[in-house]
């Protein structure tokens, strides 16, 4: 079951529509050219998680792509009405996603599109988050320096524009991987085709016991994780060290554990990279166990 929901000034709780019909004209640049944003969340028993953190990087996104979208009060609406069609009125069980779509609208007008769209979890994420994921690199094609010498490129933005993305996860697979990790052509390691990168230690150089989180640095153009900085704020009360970038490739076969971490994967262990175990199986799982832990109180 799907749910769309329009912002519709005529309709300040959002405009209903049929997912089942043909709803976005033909001419809209979303659709021509990629020219929009979205953020996707988690919904747990109808309730959007992490809700304002997700409207404030559509808002950064649209900045970004100087484009004007409804303010955050009328998302909040929207998606109101969409988590309780999606129920069917009653109280609403289990995890959905939760998509929030903005686009440059048709061509020769200024009016942008806006819609709120609500379906179920897809169950392979649930399984990558138990069974891991097999990685390889690939890189971007860019230096990480580009962000600030080319802000045209939009990195940084969640944009429509997925397409490059979508066929690294494609190469991945014909080669018998489960995702991706880019990395810039100055090899420091960026994020995954939908998730942010985290790693692990639990010793230092010399063998003392630590307990360090650490993520690549925001200036190479990557988009910002809220459910990597959830988790920070999370591990930072539990007492983790946190750290962000550089990154290289050999930080991450060096680390005790790497996750690829989404809103709605949330936190998926990497088994290994091109070929290369990371860590031991225990070290992945009790990891895993103990953030994955921490990561359900943001929730």
């Amino acid at each position: 079951m799907t749910v769309l929901v329009f912002l519709d000034p005529v309709h300040p709780a959002g405009r209903l529509a049929d997912a089942s019909s043909p709803t976005i004209l033909a001419t809209d640049q979303g659709v021509t050219r990629g020219d929009g944003i979205f953020e996707s969340l988690l919904a747990i028993n109808g309730v959007p998680r992490k809700v304002q953190a997700h409207l404030d990087r559509l808002a950064g996104s649209a900045l970004t792509m100087d484009l004007g979208i409804p303010a955050a009060e009328v998302w909040l609406a929207a998606i109101t009405t969409a988590l309780t069609a999606y129920a069917g009125g009653s109280a609403a069980e289990g995890q959905a996603v939760v998509k929030l779509i903005a686009t440059r609208g048709p061509e020769g007008g200024n009016t942008p599109t806006a819609w709120v769209q609500v379906s179920a979890v897809s169950l392979a994420l649930a399984k990558q988050r138990d069974a891991g994921l097999s990685v390889i690199l690939l890189e971007r094609g860019y230096d990480s320096d580009i962000a600030a010498r080319a802000p045209w490129l939009l990195l940084g933005a969640k944009t429509l524009s997925y397409a490059v993305n979508m066929a690294a996860l494609r190469h991945a697979h014909s080669q018998g991987a489960d995702d991706v990790i880019f990395t810039s052509g100055d090899q420091l390691v960026l994020e995954g085709p939908t998730s942010s990168v985290l790693l692990a230690h639990i010793s230092d150089d010399s063998g003392v016991p630590v307990k360090r989180l650490i993520t690549p640095h925001l200036d190479t153009g990557i988009l910002p994780g809220t459910t990597q900085g959830a988790l920070f704020a999370a591990a930072k009360e539990a007492g983790w060290e946190l750290g962000y970038g550089p990154v290289t490739p050999a930080d991450l076969l060096d680390a005790d554990a790497v996750w690829l971490i989404s809103s709605l994967r949330l936190l998926a262990p990497v088994n290994t990279i091109d070929g290369v175990e990371i860590g031991t199986a225990a070290n992945r799982a009790q990891l895993s166990a103990e953030l994955s832990a921490l990561l359900a109180t943001t929730l």
